[in-house]
Parts: C-alpha cells; sequence; structure tokens
C-alpha cells in the first residue's frame, strides 16, 4: 500500500515513475513535467528515504527553439545586476564576479560596464567575445540543462556564463572557478 501511495506522490511531482521491479523501483524525471525542479523531487524522496532500494535518475532539460531565441534577445543589462545580487548576497564581491567574467570573455569591468550601457542582448555579447579556451571544461546542470549537452553555442556560452557565477555564489575557490591547475 505506502508504495502505491509512494508512487502517487512521484507522479504528482510530475516525475515518471518505471514499474516498479522486483528488488527496486526506480525514477525518472527530465525536470519539465509541471515544472517542478529536480530538487523538490530529491528533497521529496529524501523526507521518504525508508522506501528500500529506490534509485534516482535526474536526467537534464531539452532546450527548444523557442528558448534559444529567448536568450539571444535577452540584454546582458538586463541580467547583470541579478548576478551582482546573487554574488553578494552569498559574500562574494563585485570584482571577483568582474573577473568570472573576464576569464570567460576578454572583457574587463569597463568593458562590461560600456555593454551594460549600450543594452547588447546576449548574442551580440558572445559574438565580440574572446571565449576562453577552456571553456570547454565548464560541466555540469545549471537551470535544469547540462550543459555538454546544449545543441546551440549562444545558450551553452550563456549557460556557462551562469555555472560561473552559480560557482562564485555558492563559496568554491577561484582557482577552480577558473578551471586553473
Amino acid at each position: 500500500m505506502s508504495r502505491v501511495f509512494f508512487n502517487k506522490e512521484v507522479a504528482a511531482l510530475g516525475a515518471v515513475v518505471k514499474p516498479p521491479t522486483k528488488y527496486k523501483s526506480s525514477l525518472e524525471t527530465d525536470g519539465l513535467a509541471r515544472r517542478e525542479t529536480p530538487k523538490k523531487i530529491e528533497d521529496f524522496l529524501r523526507s521518504h528515504r525508508n522506501s528500500r532500494y529506490l534509485t534516482v535518475k535526474v536526467l537534464a532539460m531539452k532546450t527548444t527553439p523557442e528558448h534559444n531565441e529567448r536568450i539571444a534577445s535577452m540584454t546582458f543589462s538586463s541580467v547583470f545586476p541579478h548576478y551582482v545580487t546573487k554574488v553578494e548576497k552569498k559574500g562574494r564581491t563585485k570584482e571577483e564576479l568582474y573577473e568570472v567574467i573576464q576569464w570567460l570573455t576578454g572583457y574587463d569591468a569597463q568593458a562590461v560596464q560600456e555593454l551594460i550601457a549600450e543594452k547588447v542582448t546576449f548574442e551580440t555579447f558572445f559574438q565580440n567575445a574572446k571565449l576562453n579556451p577552456n571553456a570547454h571544461l565548464i560541466t555540469g546542470v545549471i537551470c535544469g540543462y547540462r550543459i555538454a549537452e546544449i545543441d546551440n553555442t549562444l545558450t551553452q556560452q550563456v549557460r556557462y556564463l551562469d555555472k560561473l557565477v552559480d560557482e562564485l555564489a555558492k563559496g568554491r575557490k577561484m582557482n577552480k572557478i577558473l578551471r586553473e591547475a
């Protein structure tokens, strides 16, 4: 009875539950259904950890052409204040944010301020940037998207920046954020 209840609860979170096997049941979610985040599902599973032999596999979301267009048309100046707020709220400085942006794009603090004043889109921002040759070392999941699996180059570059800002806010050491040896 508890297994049926468990499956109904997980399904309510927007996950797909595979039929239970003899020894274990597994849960797969792509994070898309009902806009529930994998974090919410993980929290639910943690609260029900007495379920024996439970395995969880969280799959990354796939980008759509509409999503890629929305990112391309978004202005850098509309997002930058959110980056600043995020890193400062976690005790990091604006200078460290500029350092991360410079590592990825080659833009120094003055160039970033000029781009903000010009209200450039992310498309223009990354077209004129000299992307760091080690940018491909940025991996993982950010905003529900696995960076390595993003097909659109511009969307992938924006997610690179998001991931670096996220790592900065989480307190990761600067040499690890900048992918130094």
